[in-house]
């Protein structure tokens, strides 16, 4: 674990940057195709946090024993 995971994120975090851009440029076929991109990212992150709670769990598991 770093030292600065728990420390306020800047203004260059990503997901700072993603959230604020302007979306009213974008047409209905771009806003589609970012939605199905951060749709997939979610999908990418919840299966890596249950790889995570699962490995945990046996690790738990093993040490009780």
């Amino acid at each position: 674990m770093d030292a600065d995971e728990n420390l306020p994120r800047g203004r260059d975090d990503m997901l700072a940057q993603l959230a604020s851009q302007d979306l009213d440029p974008l047409s209905v076929d771009e806003l589609d195709a970012r939605a199905a991109a951060l749709e997939a990212e979610i999908a990418r992150i919840r299966a890596h946090r249950d790889r995570a709670v699962n490995h945990r769990a046996s690790a738990d598991a093993l040490f009780r024993k």
